[in-house]
């Protein structure tokens, strides 16, 4: 496989610090719905499922949820963690291509119809999800369409994410796509504080270390962010948004019009 020569994929990661500067996502009359994607659902539906096929997990960063090739055996609905999906480049780099939040579920093949995943699903900001087993998510979707509805909603936005992240990788700066990075991250995890190294960063931007060191430090500059062993803190979020390229604020235009 692609993937079998990476760096333990613990290494690195980032976990979301406690929170500071942004409330905990509230869901209007469903507070413990705090995914959008079952928010979405009549109260009846989503109280039936969390009452037999959704069960709460917690997963932790560096955690693989599924390998390019690999069968899925649950489908996860994020609350306050972060999952990146990745694709192979060659035998030892990797490429961000997509996050998920508590806007959708990780495991979307199977909404076509599909049990095999093509991209590695990696929890990249600890926290918790809803998960359901594979073969209960086929019989439910089937039968419940308020749920198809919510995840060919959610689809449309996850192949909006990709083609401009492509896009993105392609045509923008190494300091651009960091600072939309950031934001993407900070949106999903309501937190501007993050854990994270050079590692890592060079494999969700698909740059060496040293232009993740170039980017983060013209970050610094700014003074848009500090950056220390690690540890990362957004100090300027309007002006980090002048910073990012336009394709954050093309994707987060079409997320906040969905759900609005």
């Amino acid at each position: 496989m692609l993937f079998e020569n990476l760096p333990p994929v613990a290494n690195g990661l980032p976990a979301a610090l406690p929170p500071k500067n942004h409330p905990r996502l509230r869901v209007a009359n469903r507070p413990s719905a705090a995914n959008l994607v079952l928010a979405a659902l009549p109260r009846k539906d989503y109280q039936r499922l969390l009452s037999g096929s959704l069960e709460p997990v917690t997963l932790t960063y560096g955690q693989v949820l599924y390998e390019p090739a690999g069968r899925i055996g649950y489908v996860y609905f994020p609350t306050d963690c972060l999952v990146s999906l990745l694709t192979a480049v060659d035998k030892s780099r990797t490429l961000e291509v997509g996050m998920v939040g508590n806007e959708g579920m990780v495991g979307m093949p199977m909404v076509l119809g599909i049990g095999i995943s093509a991209v590695r699903a990696l929890v990249q900001g600890s926290g918790t999800a809803m998960r359901m087993t594979a073969a209960r998510f086929r019989t439910e979707f089937k039968r419940n369409l308020a749920l198809q509805r919510a995840l060919f909603h959610y689809t449309h936005l996850l192949m909006a994410q990709v083609s401009q992240t492509a896009a993105c990788n392609r045509f923008h700066l190494a300091e651009e796509r960091l600072a939309r990075w950031l934001l993407m991250t900070s949106d999903r995890l309501q937190s501007d504080d993050f854990h994270l190294t050079h590692e890592f960063l060079a494999h969700m931007l698909g740059v060496r270390r040293v232009g993740v060191t170039k980017a983060a430090s013209g970050l610094e500059r700014k003074k848009l962010i500090v950056y220390s062993r690690g540890n990362i803190r957004i100090l300027d979020r309007k002006r980090l948004e002048a910073t990012a390229c336009a394709c954050y604020r093309i994707v987060k235009n079409l997320q906040d019009c969905a759900q609005a």
